[in-house]
């Protein structure tokens, strides 16, 4: 049985803080896929950040405090990839896929385009990149799961005030359609849905109002798998009894071995 959790930090630094890596330590996951570190990797010489019995792998963004990959991985990966050879997905440290035999795990986060035109703009670039690797990577004889903050929510059941959001980046039918794709034309499956099917299950929170207080959240981070990996998804759970970052720790078991 592997487990796997991946969770946007919104600042890996500021997550220590918080106890993100004390409650890492309980889970005793095999994989942690982490976005938007927020950090450059000679700024995390504490030991705090290459957690005991872990291969640490961190992709900076050039900017500071700016984006960020990382995975932790009991398993030492055969290769990590860091670059696609495009932007802005290279600069940015989104991307980071770590291998193994017969399998890949690759550490995503999408950019948001909640800010301005041109920043749903640049998403729209990133995405059309995006699938084309995607497409891809159907094409290699390996199992890839990809743990992601991918800043779309696919259906209405996957946050709180969809009427009201419709026009709102995230939400949008571009947006949606892409994961679409993603998943009836590509056939990636989404792993947290194949085990529940509930509605109420959000990964974001805005820190406005009482958003987290009334779980009027979104669901932004999950895991997709492909085809062959849907048989091998055991159970799904996103953890909330404590707050490390504006996203919650998202955790699915596998009955997989993950070997060199």
């Amino acid at each position: 049985m592997a487990k796997i959790i991946t969770c946007n930090t919104n600042g890996i630094r500021a997550a220590a803080r918080k106890g993100f890596f004390t409650w890492l330590e309980q889970q005793q996951a095999d994989v942690v896929c982490i976005q938007e570190t927020k950090a450059q990797e000679h700024q995390l010489a504490d030991t705090v950040f290459c957690p005991e019995g872990y291969h640490c792998y961190y992709n900076d963004a050039i900017k500071k405090g700016y984006s960020g990959t990382a995975i932790y991985s009991r398993v030492r990966p055969r290769q990590v990839v860091t670059r696609l050879g495009w932007e802005p997905l290279d600069s940015e440290g989104r991307y980071l896929q770590a291998d193994y035999a017969g399998l890949s795990i690759i550490s995503l986060y999408l950019p948001s385009g909640s800010s301005s035109e041109a920043a749903q703009a640049k998403k729209y670039q990133f995405m059309d990149n995006f699938l084309e690797h995607l497409r891809s990577l159907r094409r290699k004889r390996r199992e890839f799961i990809i743990c992601a903050d991918w800043n779309i929510c696919h259906r209405e059941i996957d946050l709180r005030n969809w009427r009201s959001n419709q026009k709102n980046s995230g939400f949008l039918p571009d947006e949606r359609a892409w994961l679409d794709r993603l998943y009836d034309e590509l056939g990636y499956i989404d792993a947290f849905r194949l085990v529940n099917q509930e509605p109420d299950q959000y990964t974001w929170w805005s820190n406005r109002g009482q958003a987290w207080a009334n779980n009027v959240g979104w669901r932004l981070d999950y895991q997709v798998i492909t085809p062959r990996l849907a048989d091998r998804v055991r159970a799904a759970d996103i953890y909330k009894d404590e707050r490390f970052s504006d996203h919650a720790p998202q955790i699915m078991d596998y009955d997989l071995d993950i070997t060199p």
